[in-house]
């Protein structure tokens, strides 16, 4: 997050004569992400500020200073549906970050969750609630932020002054650094947000406190410790404690909206903001509409106003004392008040961008494809985009095992526009160090890219010539509209170990190589696909399409449907594949079908060959329905029954025992 230096944009001296209409447009033209905060995105003398992940934002104001804020940074990031899981992640001693999914009631009525230090608890979307029960950080909880939640309804009937129970919507005692943002507080059954004992360098921004009768207690103490930042919010339909701030040694409220006051003829305890006790308080660019008593201080206090606008307002209006200045201690940015309203109105409380899934773009925000990855948290549980430019990106990338949900998505028009190569043959790092790209996590999905190994296995002579593109050993991995460029071992779809099956589907791309050139022991189904078989100058061996390890209990290898294989080697010079035995290892028995799919006249009568000993006929090759010049119907060409065509669908291949179905989506 951006905050400009103390130089306005507009503050309480701008001009007088600008429309609402005009001021709101102006102010909305800065970033969306930075307009409702008090904050604005720009351009710098290093170029244009990118946005950064919304769960590694980072707070202003007093929660800044004295090593900041960052919650559950750097932790693991996870999505929970469930009071369970939510108690068991708040409450770890490690860092996290929390995505709350959908409304998680909280049992008993007015039960504590405890939030431990170093946390991030974020509401997906818009629609993350906390219903029933209170956040609540214990004495000696640091570093913890709350942001775009819903937390309502543990109101009991007829305690209108909260009397009889204390089911806050958060509370907090004596704990530091924590960041209240762009939450909803409302009908809770006692303070909405209590802020208590000798806490330190706090900010609450963007949030909604709304039909309620306490909304927002700072204090509880003689000590005057307390350093807080109040800007954005909107008090809405509640009575008191808009804040009240009790012996704080510096209270920071800017650009707040105070409407709606509830009013039931209390002349004392009906009111706006409150400085109490030593309390030192600078209000500035608010907006107050329809409230008694918009703000006041004890005779101890201070209480400095500036640049506010008071509409239909009754009376104290205290102001006295020189309080604190509150850029000696953070730079911010003052929105006019006449445009408090709009913007607060529109960007406080939960918003879906800020829970929405993270998207990481290379290069704006990551300078190569793999310092993208790198900066996913390991164990992510949530979607994490990673938007590649078009252009050419000379490295090698690994998404490790610890870091699955990622999509690769390359964002030309064309997959070709966006190319992902490097030139490592297998005889430099084995054939697993010769690939281009590994990905060993599961749930990842790579679209609308390119994938290249350029070593050039005719310039030097080798031992081996392996070059592989791409290797995957994760499960549930998705490819499409994606193209794979190599010659020998272009395309390496695996496993962690023989008997753990991983599913890999391809759609809608290009697979070119010569010797082996897809291989490996995942169940692999390739759809809609051109695979092309590349000549090697020869005008009786150029290569071998398949070389499958299939573990033997597996009944399902290599699926290969509804697409066209290509060639321009001479006729009846290609294998459709041989078995690998990786190591000699007996259990791996391939498993390859070509199923009403295209074959050209470089495909040989007899299409399968024996490997390091194995004969071909032990393996389990069959086609059915192929067409083109290379398909025939031979005793060298087992074709499946009609009987086995009906098991051996693509949901057979990969729907598993969870019922992954990439397939059907589009």
């Amino acid at each position: 997050m951006t905050h400009f230096p103390s130089k306005r944009l507009l503050g309480a001296g701008g001009p007088v004569g600008r429309t609402l209409a005009t001021v709101v447009a102006l102010v909305a033209s800065l970033a969306l992400g930075a307009a409702g905060e008090g904050t604005a995105a720009a351009s710098t003398a290093k170029g244009p500020v990118t946005a950064a992940p919304r769960w590694t934002d980072q707070a202003h104001g007093f929660a800044s200073l004295a090593g900041g804020t960052d919650g559950g940074a750097g932790g693991k990031v996870v999505t929970v549906t469930d009071q369970a899981s939510l108690v068991k992640y708040a409450a770890a001693e490690e860092p996290y970050v929390i995505r709350v999914a959908g409304s998680i009631a909280v049992a008993p009525f007015g039960t504590d969750v405890v939030v431990a230090s170093n946390k991030t608890i974020i509401g997906v979307d818009d629609s993350g609630e906390i219903v029933h029960g209170e956040l609540h950080l214990n004495p000696g909880t640091s570093n913890v932020i709350i942001r775009n939640l819903t937390i309502r309804d543990s109101y009991v009937e007829g305690d209108w002054d909260g009397k009889t129970t204390d089911f806050d919507a958060i509370q907090m005692d004596t704990v530091d650094h924590v960041w209240i943002d762009h939450n909803r507080f409302t009908h809770m059954g006692d303070g909405l947000l209590d802020i208590r004992r000798d806490s330190q360098y706090i900010t609450v921004s963007n949030n909604q406190f709304a039909h309620h009768n306490k909304a927002f207690g700072i204090g509880w103490t003689t000590n005057v410790l307390t350093q807080i930042t109040i800007d954005h919010n909107w008090f809405t339909g509640t009575k008191q404690r808009n804040p009240s701030a009790d012996n704080c040694a510096y209270a920071h409220l800017y650009n707040n909206y105070v409407s709606a006051q509830v009013s039931d003829g209390d002349p004392v305890w009906t009111y706006g903001n409150w400085s109490r006790g030593r309390t030192k308080m600078v209000i500035e660019n608010s907006y107050y509409d329809g409230v008694q008593h918009p703000y006041q201080a004890d005779t101890t206090a201070e209480l400095v106003q500036r640049g506010s606008i008071l509409r239909n307002v009754s009376g104290r209006q205290d102001a006295w004392g020189t309080a604190f200045e509150p850029r000696d201690f953070y730079a911010y940015r003052l929105d006019p008040a006449v445009a408090v309203p709009a913007l607060v109105k529109r960007f406080s409380g939960p918003q879906q961008r800020i829970g929405a899934a993270v998207t990481l773009h290379v290069p704006a925000d990551h300078p190569t494809v793999q310092a993208a990855v790198d900066a996913v948290p390991a164990g992510n549980a949530s979607p994490v985009t990673i938007a590649v430019a078009p252009g050419t990106y000379r490295e090698k990338v690994l998404i490790p095992a610890g870091k699955p949900n990622i999509l690769l998505q390359g964002t030309g028009r064309h997959r070709s526009d966006t190319v992902i190569v490097h030139n490592t043959p297998a005889e430099y790092g084995g054939s697993t160090g010769s690939a281009t790209v590994r990905i060993a996590a599961s749930d990842v999905t790579a679209r609308n890219l390119t994938f290249s190994n350029d070593f050039d296995e005719a310039a030097v002579e080798l031992k081996g010539e392996q070059a592989l593109a791409m290797k995957t050993t994760g499960d549930r991995i998705v490819f499409e509209n994606t193209a794979f460029l190599g010659n020998q071992d272009t395309l390496m779809t695996d496993s962690p170990k023989l008997d753990v099956i991983s599913r890999v589907y391809v759609r809608d791309s290009y697979i070119e190589g010569d010797v082996d050139f897809i291989y490996g022991r995942a169940t692999t189904v390739i759809e809609r696909s051109v695979i092309r078989a590349l000549s090697r100058g020869s005008t009786t061996n150029n290569g071998y399409i398949t070389a499958a390890s299939t573990w033997t209990g597996n009944p399902y290898g290599f699926l290969i449907t509804r697409s066209e294989v290509v060639s321009d080697a001479p006729a009846g010079s290609f294998h459709l594949g041989r078995p690998w035995h990786p190591g000699g290892e007996p259990n791996a028995v391939a498993q390859v079908l070509f199923r009403e799919t295209g074959l050209p006249a470089a495909i040989k009568a007899s299409p399968w060959t024996d490997m390091s000993g194995f004969p071909w006929k032990d393996a389990r090759f069959t086609e059915y329905r192929t067409y083109g010049p290379g398909a025939q119907v031979t005793a060298d060409r087992p074709q499946m029954t009609e009987a086995d065509a009906v098991t051996h669908t693509v949901a057979d291949y990969l729907n598993g025992t969870d019922g992954w179905a990439p397939y059907a989506r589009r």
